[in-house]
């Protein structure tokens, strides 16, 4: 009797850890989404700056206010490219932790089970 109750204790542990490893890979993915929405948001400003540049253009002579302008555009493409970073590590990132929860459904089929949505 106590060697078969170790062994459901033991498998229920197993099952039990490997249900919270998901749920840390599933935190960690929606960590990475929230990066990703941080990083589109980088991306949207320098276009609305942009826009708003275009839009207001009538309004002044480029070369008179060059001096202000290529600051702005050299921030602005500063700007894109770091939103253009955090939306690509952060793709990468989701696709990582999509790999590894497929790893750990693939171990248990209670788990897949569990997991699965379709």
């Amino acid at each position: 009797m106590g060697t078969a109750l170790e062994e459901l204790v033991a498998e229920n542990s197993e099952r039990s850890l490997l249900i919270n490893e998901v749920m840390l890979l599933l935190a960690e993915k929606r960590t990475s989404l929230a990066a990703l929405r941080t990083g589109i948001t980088i991306v949207a400003v320098p276009l609305s700056i942009a826009t708003f540049l275009v839009a207001t253009s009538r309004l002044y002579e480029l070369l008179n206010v060059l001096y202000i302008l290529a600051p702005l555009w050299a921030a602005c493409i500063l700007l894109f490219v770091l939103g253009m970073y955090v939306i690509a590590r952060a793709l990468m990132r989701i696709r990582r932790f999509d790999a590894r929860i497929e790893q750990v459904k693939a171990k248990d089929a209670g788990l897949r089970e569990l997991i699965e949505v379709d």
